[in-house]
């Protein structure tokens, strides 16, 4: 299917369409929707599945297509991935289950056992609540509305059986509506059928109390781990100005996933990124009032956005689509990524949850060549978002200018930090401060054409040193060479202490290998402090980002 934005479309009774105007063709990647509801349908019947799913109680949790990150780079794009990896959970015997295989090879399949607990799906929240509408005391209230249930921090609650593993248990806040409740976050065990309370009316690490903050939430269904990828086209007149693969959080790569990840992204016929994502993100609270929590960034919650559905999870829309951000409102009649053209800008955006967290993820591409990357903040009705916290999104930027190879990377400082030239190079890999006082940004280069971007810091980025939760953010910018297994820093836990490190652990990437005309992978954080109690009218949280700007292009 091709799509052309309404936007490009010449209007009835105008003369022409304009020759600055941006048209865009999008062309779907990869299995369609049909193909993966057919083949996850039929894996509970295949007999290596039933070996260790008969006569228990399961769920298929999620349904993912993971594209290993090669060591050596293709020169043009792999073919559309059909290895998949399906993850059930066990009930009755309280674990996962990992099947792994092939679209094109139905009847193979590989199974094996995980002891870790996958991310709670909605359906499982869902199950959770029904569970608890039928205890005694909370029942009542969560049937007639006196009680509201919603998805807290942390979404599990270590509940250890006695075989040492965790016991699947489920986190479910509940907000009073009228006062004769109390707001608390209880936790139901799906292994036991029980529910488990707390004297402080939650888990460690977040709260309950009277007092909550945020904009009202709507309990909806959420999108996590499917199909949909685009390729996307941006021409203006007759020049393709911009070609590259655009991916939905939920098919997004990385441990936790990374938001709308952009792909093989070329300007006017020339590579400029392999791969822009953000795999890290996390969020610490002044005087650990909550967490601090590592996030995720592959469910995608609903923002409005009126248009026409051109693949799995990607609406094509005429008028820019609305988030959190916008409106103030957690209600939208879509999960996925809405494309428009704004001006000279082709935007995507996507709405994601974790927990009560709302996360943007967006992308602006200029005609000119400018992108403009950028990730907001933003939280529904809790107790825990009434504190300071400060959220600390890792963009990486894997920078292949013209060739995979042949790149480097330069710093510029005002006043200059040696000699009398603005400009040096940077040899080996290193994690530098940002330093707005020099106006600080970097140039990544190739060496051979001289053709560049440059990184310029946004103003809303903030300093990692002077950041109120120093050193939790840990820096800036990382310089790296590019090693395919350094996708992200592999921590799959959501809340600090017991063995989860939530903190970006990209300080163990720099190891002192040669950057400079090589393949170089730069990692760029920003800090947000979000102050919910003291948001101005019409504020409904924070954005931030830096912006990409070609060089000798």
């Amino acid at each position: 299917m091709k799509k052309r934005s309404k936007a490009a479309r010449p209007q009835k009774g105008s003369a022409a369409v304009r020759e600055d105007e941006l048209k865009l063709k999008i062309e779907p990647r990869g299995p369609n929707h049909e193909r993966i509801e057919a083949v996850s349908r039929a894996l509970s019947d295949h007999p290596s599945i039933r070996g260790f799913l008969a006569k228990t109680k399961n769920r298929l949790l999620s349904f993912e297509f993971p594209e290993p990150e090669p060591e050596s780079k293709p020169a043009r794009p792999a073919p559309a991935p059909s290895a998949y990896r399906a993850t059930f959970y066990d009930y009755t015997n309280n674990r996962a289950i990992l099947v792994d295989g092939d679209l094109a090879q139905p009847k193979r399949v590989r199974v094996s056992e995980a002891g870790s607990q996958p991310l709670p799906t909605y359906e499982e929240f869902e199950e959770a609540v029904k569970f608890l509408m039928r205890d005694e005391k909370l029942g009542s209230g969560l049937r007639d509305g006196r009680l509201k249930p919603y998805r807290p921090m942390p979404p599990l609650i270590d509940v250890h059986s006695a075989h040492g593993r965790n016991e699947r248990t489920i986190a479910v806040g509940l907000l009073p509506i009228r006062s004769e409740f109390r707001h608390e976050i209880v936790g139901v065990n799906l292994i036991q059928r029980a529910i488990v309370r707390f004297e402080e009316a939650a888990p460690g690490r977040s709260r309950a109390f009277g007092e909550v903050c945020g904009p009202d939430y709507v309990q909806q269904s959420t999108t996590r781990a499917t199909a949909g990828q685009v390729w996307i086209t941006v021409s203006q007149g007759s020049t393709v100005l911009w070609k590259f693969l655009a991916v939905r959080p939920a098919a997004s790569s990385g441990t936790r996933g990374s938001g709308v990840e952009l792909r093989f992204v070329d300007y006017r016929g020339k590579r400029v990124l392999y791969r822009a994502h953000v795999p890290i993100l996390n969020v610490r609270y002044d005087n650990d009032a909550c967490g601090p929590f590592r996030d995720w960034q592959n469910e995608e919650g609903r923002i409005q956005a009126n248009g026409v559905d051109v693949a799995p999870g990607f609406r094509l829309c005429p008028a820019p689509a609305t988030t959190i951000l916008d409106t103030g409102s957690d209600a939208g009649n879509y999960g996925g990524v809405a494309i428009y053209v704004q001006g000279q800008e082709v935007v995507l955006v996507s709405e994601m949850e974790a927990g009560w967290y709302r996360y943007i993820s967006q992308w602006r591409l200029h005609a000119n060549g400018t992108i403009r990357p950028r990730f907001g903040f933003s939280a529904v009705q809790d107790s825990c978002v009434c504190n300071i916290h400060h959220h600390h999104p890792y963009w990486r930027f894997d920078f292949d200018i013209r060739t995979a190879g042949n790149n480097r990377v330069r710093e510029f400082n005002d006043p200059p930090l040696i000699g009398r030239s603005n400009w040096h190079t940077k040899t080996f890999e290193i994690r530098r401060p940002r330093d707005p006082a020099r106006k600080r940004k970097w140039r990544v280069e190739n060496t051979v054409t001289g053709e560049g971007y440059d990184i310029i810091p946004g103003p809303d980025d903030g300093v990692a040193t002077l950041s109120a939760d120093w050193p939790y953010p840990r820096g800036d910018v990382w310089i790296l060479r590019y090693h395919g297994n350094e996708l992200d820093d592999g921590v799959d836990c959501t809340t600090g202490g017991l063995g989860c490190v939530t903190e970006a652990n990209l300080d163990s990437f720099v190891n002192g290998e040669a950057i400079s005309d090589h393949d170089v992978v730069i990692w760029y954080a920003a800090h947000v402090t979000h102050d919910v109690a003291h948001e101005e009218p019409g504020e409904f949280g924070h954005i931030c980002g830096p912006e990409l700007k070609p060089v000798k292009w």
